[in-house]
């Protein structure tokens, strides 16, 4: 696969990705990438009735959240049902039944609820309602390989929706999604043993994510990047991840037990 990672200067606004670049969204996304999702949907909150985008961006923040505390469900189901009623063509609701499906997951996987069914039954909707050329579309690739990958253990269907999503990811700028691609085709590699694949995966997911500011996402990649080096350099990768785990009040809460035992 070809490098995905460019030079700092050339990588786009995070906020221009996400919805666009004023000095609101730029606040946006400073929040979020400090786990202030909160915060950071209380900022687009005014903004939700009158714009249906802006319904869909507040549950996605709420959506993440869950993801990376395990808690505030019944305020993204809240968020959800609010941004799929204002969907108003086949692209919003293909992107929020995305959305959907994507909150159905995380539920699955982090064990408070089995709801892998309405996982697999939203993300298929939204694929049968997205345009092929949506830039949702790579979101939608990346969600279809976690479904794959976590909850069928279908490794090859996951490997080619994670490449699907990385070059679609590339093609419209967006470096998170990027980085996030990365990192799963790395962890792909390394249960095949491919560590070489794997350490470049690792590398180039977690500088994606220090150019990109993503602070509440470094710490997993920190983790993940450990596991692939000699053990020097794996410890002192993990004793940056612990002080970030610390920082942020200790999110994402699924690290903690592995910090811990490090």
């Amino acid at each position: 696969m070809a490098r995905a990672v460019r030079r700092q200067e050339e990588l786009p606004s995070p906020a221009a990705a996400y919805g666009g670049d004023s000095p609101g969204e730029r606040a946006v996304w400073r929040l979020r990438s400090r786990g202030c999702w909160d915060d950071a949907a209380a900022l687009l909150e005014p903004y939700v009735p009158d714009s249906p985008a802006t319904a869909l961006r507040r549950a996605s923040l709420l959506v993440e959240r869950c993801m990376f505390t395990g808690s505030g469900w019944e305020a993204a189901e809240d968020a959800l049902r609010l941004a799929e009623a204002a969907a108003r063509d086949d692209d919003a609701r293909g992107a929020a039944a995305s959305e959907r499906g994507h909150l159905a997951y995380v539920a699955t996987v982090l064990g408070v609820r089995d709801r892998s069914d309405e996982a697999r039954a939203a993300l298929g909707r939204a694929a049968a309602l997205l345009d092929p050329a949506s830039p949702a579309r790579a979101m939608l690739d990346y969600r279809r390989g976690l479904v794959a990958e976590h909850v069928s253990d279908n490794t090859e269907a996951a490997q080619a929706a994670y490449r699907r999503a990385h070059t679609g990811a590339t093609a419209h700028g967006d470096a998170l999604l990027c980085s996030f691609t990365w990192r799963h085709l790395a962890g792909l590699a390394l249960r095949e043993g491919e560590l070489t694949e794997a350490r470049h995966g690792f590398t180039e997911s977690l500088l994606l994510r220090e150019r990109l500011g993503f602070l509440v996402g470094m710490a997993p990649a920190l983790v993940a990047l450990a596991d692939v080096q000699e053990e020097h350099e794996a410890t002192r990768l993990l004793e940056e991840a612990t002080r970030l785990f610390r920082l942020l009040g200790g999110v994402p809460t699924w690290l903690a037990s592995r910090l811990e035992a490090a």
